[in-house]
C-alpha cells in the first residue's frame, strides 16, 4: 500500500507530540494519550507494509503497554521515561531515513500516458544465492510483471547505490545453517526498511525460528513452486488503499460516547454515535458500519435487546456487534453474547484494546464479505460483484459528462491450455493475466472475473482510443510470458474487445457491445484487440 512521505512524517510528528505533552504533564491521562497514538502508529505501519519500522514501533508498543497500569506511579521513573525517549527518538530517524527515500522513488517514478497516469509498483528486487541458474526462470518471471530482478552472490556486497528499501529473497539452501542468523542480521542493519523473504526453509521448527528471529519477514518452505513465490512477492507489492473502517457506537452517554469515538479516531477509524437505541435501525442503514458498539444498559432498550432486534434483519446478521459495559457477571455476558453479540468489553476499557478488538472483528467481517463479492482464484471482483460496480461507475460517468470504455478480454485457445497442460497450469495462467491487469491498471479501474477465462475490464475517464493503447500493450505483454511446465515452458496469447460510453448507454449494452468486439477479433485470427467502432 502505498504511503506519501508527507503521511509519514505527519504520523511521526503526532506521535512526538503526544509524547512531548506526557513529558510536560505526565499523568496518567497522558499516558493513555501516548499508548493509543503509539498503537494507531504501529497500526498504520502494518497498513502501509513498512516492515523495519513496525518492528520499532511494535517494540516501542510492547514496552509502552507493560507500563499501561493505573498502579504505576506518574510521572514514571526516570529510566523509563530515558528508554521511551530514546526509543521514539529512533523511530523518528528511521521514519525521517524512510520519508526521504520514498521522496527519491516517487521522483524517479516513470509516468504511463494513458489519459490519467498510471500508478507504478516498481521495487529493486534482489535474489541472494550460490547458483543463478537455479533461480533463472523465476528472475524472467519476475521481469514479466515489471520488478526487474537481480541475482547476487552470497559472497558479494550488494552496490553502495541500491535501494534503501529492496526486496530481498534469501536461497536458505546454499547457506550452511551456522550463518543463517549473522547474514540475514547483515542484511536487515543494512536495509531496516527493506523486507526480507526466505526461500527453501524447512518445515523446521529451528530453522523457521532462526529465519524469523533474525529479521526475516516471512519464510517460504522448500519445493515452494515459482508462481506461488510470484504470488508471494505479488500481494506484497499490491497493498490496495481499503475504505476506512466504520462503527456506529450506540451510547446513551454523550460523554461516553465522545470518548469511545475519539479512541477510535487515533486509529483512522470512522464513527457515528447513536445515543437513542431507537434509532440504531436507520442509522445502520444510512452510515452503513462494519461494527457495532453498543452499551448493555441504556434506557427504553438494554444492548441484548437492541442486538435481537437489530439480527432480525437479514443485512445486519453477519455485522459483529461488541457489548461495553461494566457488568462483571460472566453468566450474563455469555447470554448476551449467545443473544446476538460477538464479543463483550468490560467497563473501564483499555483503549489500546478497544481498537485491537475493534480492527481484529472488522479484518474478520471484511474477510467474510470479500469471499462473497471476489473470485476466489484472482482476488478479482466475481461476475455479479463486477457488474454491480460497472452499473455504479457508469452511473458516476453519466452524472460528470465523462467517458467510459468497457473491455472483455479472454485468453485464447484455453481449451488447449487445460488439455495440454493440465487444470492447475490453466489456473495458473488465469492468474498470471489477473496479476498482470492488477499491476498495469489504476486504482479507480474495474477488473473483473468475467468467468472462465473471460474478464471484464471499466476504464474510467477513457476513450476508444486511449483504452486501446492501454489494452494492446497489456496484449503484447502477456504474449511474452513463459508459463512454466515441468522442465519447459509455453505461451499463451489474448484477445479484447472494448466499447464505450456514451455510445452504448447502459452496463447491458456496453458489455454485449464489447463481447462482439472481442467475437470479431477471434474470427480475425486472435491475439489482438478491437473496438466496436472497428
Amino acid at each position: 500500500m502505498f504511503c506519501s512521505p508527507e503521511e509519514l512524517l505527519q504520523k511521526t510528528l503526532a506521535l512526538s507530540n503526544t509524547w512531548q505533552r506526557y513529558q510536560t504533564t505526565p499523568t496518567f491521562e497522558c499516558f493513555v494519550e501516548l499508548a493509543v497514538s503509539i498503537n494507531s502508529f504501529t497500526e498504520f505501519l502494518i497498513d502501509k507494509g513498512i516492515t523495519a519500522l513496525h518492528h520499532a514501533s511494535h517494540q516501542l508498543e510492547q514496552v509502552t503497554l507493560t507500563l499501561f497500569n493505573k498502579d504505576i506511579v506518574h510521572p514514571l521513573a526516570q529510566a523509563a521515561q530515558d528508554d521511551l525517549n530514546e526509543r521514539i527518538l529512533a523511530l523518528g530517524r528511521m521514519a525521517d531515513t524512510h520519508a526521504t527515500a520514498a521522496a527519491g522513488m516517487a521522483e524517479r517514478r516513470q509516468d504511463h500516458q494513458h489519459a490519467i497516469t498510471l500508478e507504478q509498483r516498481v521495487r529493486q528486487t534482489w535474489l541472494i544465492g550460490h547458483d543463478p541458474i537455479v533461480w533463472n526462470g523465476l528472475l524472467v518471471q519476475l521481469g514479466y510483471f515489471g520488478m526487474a530482478a537481480e541475482f547476487s552472490l552470497w559472497n558479494q556486497d550488494l552496490p553502495d547505490n541500491a535501494d534503501t528499501a529492496p526486496l530481498l529473497l534469501l536461497d536458505m539452501r546454499s547457506l550452511p545453517d551456522a550463518d543463517w542468523t549473522s547474514r540475514i542480521q547483515a542484511l536487515r542493519q543494512r536495509f531496516p526498511m527493506g523486507q526480507i523473504i526466505c526461500l527453501g526453509v524447512l518445515s523446521d521448527f529451528e530453522q523457521l525460528q532462526q529465519a524469523l528471529r533474525g529479521g526475516s519477514d516471512s519464510c517460504l518452505l522448500e519445493g515452494t513452486p515459482s508462481h506461488t513465490i510470484i504470488e508471494h512477492i505479488m500481494d506484497l507489492s499490491d497493498r490496495h488503499e481499503q475504505e476506512a473502517y466504520r462503527v456506529l457506537i450506540v451510547e446513551d452517554s454523550k460523554t461516553a460516547g465522545h470518548v469511545i469515538r475519539r479512541t477510535l479516531e487515533e486509529n483512522q477509524i470512522v464513527s457515528e454515535v447513536v445515543n437513542d437505541p431507537r434509532q440504531a435501525l436507520t442509522a445502520l442503514r444510512q452510515f452503513n458500519p462494519d461494527l457495532i458498539l453498543m452499551d448493555m444498559y441504556m434506557p427504553n432498550c438494554t444492548g441484548v435487546e437492541l442486538a435481537r432486534i437489530i439480527r432480525q434483519h437479514n443485512e445486519f446478521l453477519s455485522t459483529p456487534i461488541v457489548y461495553l459495559s461494566g457488568e462483571t457477571n460472566v453468566a450474563l455476558q455469555v447470554d448476551a453474547m449467545r443473544l446476538g453479540g460477538d464479543h463483550f468489553l468490560t467497563k473501564p476499557f483499555n483503549p489500546v484494546f478497544l481498537n485491537a478488538i475493534v480492527k481484529c472483528k472488522i479484518e474478520r467481517y471484511r474477510a467474510l464479505r470479500r469471499t462473497m463479492y471476489h473470485d476466489s482464484l484472482t482476488g478479482l471482483l466475481n461476475h455479479s460483484s463486477g457488474k454491480n460496480t460497472l452499473d455504479m461507475v457508469l452511473s458516476s460517468m453519466a452524472h460528470e459528462g465523462s467517458m467510459l470504455s468497457v473491455v472483455m478480454m479472454d485468453i485464447d485457445h484455453f481449451k488447449q491450455v487445460n488439455d495440454n497442460y493440465g487444470h492447475p497450469v490453466g489456473d495458473q495462467v488465469i492468474r498470471s493475466l489477473a496479476w498482470l491487469l492488477k499491476q498495469r491498471l489504476r486504482k479507480q479501474d474495474i477488473i473483473c472475473r468475467y468467468g472462465g477465462e473471460e474478464f471484464l475490464i471499466g476504464l474510467p475517464h477513457t476513450d476508444a482510443e486511449q483504452a486501446y493503447a492501454l489494452m494492446d500493450r497489456i496484449r503484447q505483454d502477456f504474449a511474452q510470458i513463459h508459463h512454466p511446465y515441468r522442465d519447459s515452458y509455453f505461451m499463451s496469447t489474448v484477445s479484447g474487445g472494448i466499447s464505450t460510453y456514451p455510445l452504448h448507454a447502459s452496463g447491458d449494452t456496453l458489455i454485449k457491445a464489447a463481447d462482439e468486439a472481442l467475437y470479431k477479433a477471434k474470427r480475425s485470427g486472435r491475439n489482438r484487440v478491437h473496438t466496436g467502432v472497428d
